[in-house]
């Protein structure tokens, strides 16, 4: 267990009241430190927990971990599948007396890894003793302690902080404002790929980042100094070896006299969670065999076609694909999916959207500043393209296509779909490896 007097501050130590707002933010720098969505903390009592402050969504799964949390040792993790809990911590704050005091819960909807949850509950618990630490040390300096006490208090904390820099990639950094020395752990060294013994200064670091991380990070820092306020951001460097990572960089801004003095926070190699997340991303997005954004995303700009603003709609589907897969398998029909994705992607470069919608059925949507010349032209092109003879595993194979048209804005989902396959079924009607389109009836 930690000491619950790590949230509190030192005038309420006695009768543990606290001022929400102020708990409200140490619990929200925690979260965003830690990167989930919301946390709680509770009292305990005789009753059952008593809720101080929460953040985020809370409902009954996370009731249920909580009841879990105070049966088992600290920290208890919780790695999904749970609704509004996929993700949790919970760890028991003693009171001074060593007592179980309070119960500080962290959730997100979005599980973790196995490494990655145990890696956060560590970094969880060693900052919330490294922010006893510090409170010890403001203690130990007002009564004018020896420095040996005080030296042995600044080992204990860099030493918390290493154990969470080894299993969560973490670091600390401090920037003195006066003259801007940097003070790294051996976390941060290790991120950046440097000489643990290497002086390090601004401008040394700085080269790190690449462009557009370092102008977003110089403007988050340059609007926390001159708010006195907090700031957190991805940023991407490229380490003195030459690898590229992902890095959370959180930062907080001391102020004396409503003046900026310090900037201290922490940095975290994220680049296995960034990664997972776009592999996620685009698995939910794009066809994997092709490349070409998928149904689900085709789907998603139809539903706000107010917002995309297309110029039309042109459903595309292979002629002789079934016959090409029925003779020569799957192996030779994948790879006619992807040539046929290729030539239309090449062919409709300035469009808003290219997908595979099916198994050989594409969708266009074209700009809204497209002509409908130009829709006509585009769905003429693609059919002479696809129709070109496709070389594959000593096969020289013809395909076709045949192109359903609707132009113009101003029409619902579901009628420029329909009109679209209207259009398509009109055009194989007609012999296929051709194009047809919609004309409204008048």
């Amino acid at each position: 267990m930690i000491a619950a007097e790590a949230l509190y501050s030192d005038n309420h130590r006695s009768d543990h009241e606290v001022h929400q707002s102020a708990l409200a933010l140490r619990l929200e720098r925690l979260c965003v430190l830690l990167g989930v969505e919301g946390g709680r903390l509770s009292t305990i009592a005789a009753a059952g927990l008593i809720p101080t402050v929460t953040l985020g969504e809370y409902g009954p799964d996370i009731a249920a971990l909580e009841a879990a949390a105070l049966e088992q040792p600290s920290p208890f993790v919780q790695n999904g599948p749970c609704p509004r809990a996929g993700f949790y911590i919970g760890l028991v704050l003693a009171s001074a007396d060593g007592r179980p005091a309070m119960l500080l819960s962290l959730f997100d909807a979005r599980p973790r890894s196995a490494e990655v949850a145990q890696s956060t509950a560590a970094v969880a618990s060693d900052v919330l003793a490294a922010a006893l630490v510090r409170r010890q040390q403001a203690v130990i300096e007002k009564q004018q302690a020896v420095i040996a006490d005080y030296e042995a208090l600044e080992e204990q904390r860099r030493n918390l902080f290493d154990r969470a820099s080894a299993t969560a990639k973490v670091g600390v950094w401090q920037c003195d404002l006066s003259d801007n020395k940097l003070f790294w752990t051996n976390g941060v060294y290790d991120i950046f790929e440097i000489a643990r013994t290497t002086p390090v200064t601004r401008e040394l670091t700085l080269g790190f980042y690449k462009p557009e991380s370092r102008i977003a990070m110089e403007a988050a820092r340059a609007q926390a100094i001159a708010n006195c306020t907090d700031f957190s951001l991805n940023v991407e460097i490229v380490t003195a070896t030459g690898k590229e990572r992902w890095v959370r960089l959180t930062g907080a801004v001391e102020s004396r006299n409503g003046v900026a003095h310090r900037i201290f926070g922490m940095k975290q190699d994220i680049t296995e969670e960034k990664l997972l997340g776009d592999q996620t991303r685009y698995l939910a997005e794009f066809d994997v065999m092709t490349g070409l954004a998928n149904r689900a995303q085709f789907q998603s700009y139809l539903q706000d076609l107010g917002r995309h603003r297309i110029g039309g709609l042109l459903l595309v589907d292979l002629d002789g694909f079934k016959q090409v897969n029925d003779t020569y398998g799957h192996a030779v029909g994948d790879a006619c999916i992807r040539e046929a994705a290729l030539r239309l992607k090449a062919s409709c470069q300035s469009a808003v959207l290219v997908a595979r919608i099916g198994g050989d059925e594409f969708a266009v949507l074209t700009a809204s500043n497209c002509t409908a010349q130009e829709v006509e032209a585009l769905a003429a092109e693609i059919v002479r393209t696809i129709a070109e003879p496709l070389e594959c595993a000593g096969h020289v194979l013809n395909l076709g296509a045949s192109v359903g048209v609707v132009q113009g804005s101003g029409w619902l989902a579901e009628d420029l779909f329909r009109n679209a396959d209207a259009a398509l079924y009109a055009a194989k009607a007609a012999g296929r490896n051709t194009s047809r389109t919609f004309k409204p009836a008048a």
